[in-house]
């Protein structure tokens, strides 16, 4: 009786298993042609989400509240890259770990957008006051182009352009759904000038790394910050932590930033030693659970940096 029993519950354990797998290949079953889309971070996952407006499976490898920077990819992520239609990454030093899985992939029947192919980039620098010794500050192309809402209406295209290829039957709609999202970086990125252009100040401080290069590029901004973007520190010496304040204090800078899901300690000391505010300016490299659970957007984000930026330079 029990070795009934135990041969029926193996039965029941193997038909469960078969079960959870094909519920992992679901969008591998005869049938559905759905359009595939994978891409590693938050900013370019939304852009695509955008132009596909529904009709196209659009997955983000990094988990919501997920560090970039120290990604590492599971089995199942593998398989979704090697499943998909269309593969956004960003490229650079962080993204090694992509190389070294499509070069042991067959790659042709899949469109590859890398974000830094569709910007100009810019080298990540180390200026006055941050503090260095990190692997990339200095040496590296600074990866975060989408920072800036002019790049970020150049990516799309380039993400548009993919999905447009990938599947030819909907590749109408993808278009009118980008031109729709381009209009609407655009006005986003009227808004940064409007605000930039009357400001009482140009410079804006950062306890923390400094992702936005290519933003302030964008708007002929100033800035002070702890670390280069991807550093690897999460702890600024005496020295740094001391130019910043002296920095604040000379130049009455009301606020001091950090980034999304960092540790805001550095910042609060800084605030506490000079009397500004601590807000957060979005980078856009992940975003929370709560948030991406809500559906937040790229646009949501930047409209929240417009209030936060006002803050500072006003």
């Amino acid at each position: 009786m029990i070795k009934i029993t135990m041969r029926i519950l193996s039965c029941l354990i193997a038909l469960c298993l078969l079960g959870l797998l094909g519920s992992c290949d679901f969008q591998e079953q005869p049938g559905d042609d759905t359009l595939r889309v994978v891409a590693t971070i938050f900013a370019p996952y939304d852009f695509a989400r955008a132009v596909a407006g529904g009709l196209a499976g659009v997955t983000m490898l990094l988990p919501p509240a997920g560090e970039s920077h120290s990604f590492e990819p599971t089995p199942r992520d593998v398989i979704a890259i090697r499943r998909c239609d269309v593969f956004i990454y960003v490229g650079g030093e962080s993204d090694a770990w992509v190389e070294r899985i499509l070069s042991g992939m067959d790659t042709s029947r899949m469109r590859v957008v890398t974000l830094m192919d569709c910007v100009d980039t810019v080298e990540e620098a180390i200026i006055e006051g941050m503090q260095a010794g990190n692997e990339y500050g200095g040496e590296e192309l600074d990866e975060h182009v989408w920072t800036s809402p002019k790049n970020a209406a150049l990516i799309t295209r380039k993400i548009a352009a993919a999905m447009c290829a990938a599947d030819p039957r909907n590749a109408e709609q993808y278009r009118q759904n980008t031109l729709t999202y381009l209009a609407e970086l655009d006005a986003l990125d009227a808004a940064f000038q409007s605000l930039v252009g009357g400001a009482a100040r140009r410079t804006i401080a950062f306890g923390d790394r400094f992702p936005f290069r290519y933003f302030t590029d964008a708007y002929g901004l100033d800035y002070c910050a702890a670390f280069p973007g991807c550093s690897a520190e999460t702890e600024a010496g005496a020295k740094t932590v001391i130019f910043l304040i002296e920095k604040i204090r000379a130049e009455g800078i009301p606020v001091v930033f950090h980034t999304e899901l960092s540790n805001r300690s550095m910042a609060g000391a800084i605030a506490g030693a000079t009397g500004a505010q601590v807000r957060q300016l979005h980078a856009c490299h992940n975003i929370s659970r709560e948030d991406f659970a809500a559906g937040r957007t790229y646009l949501d984000l930047m409209e929240e940096n417009l209030e936060a930026l006002r803050a500072a330079l006003y």
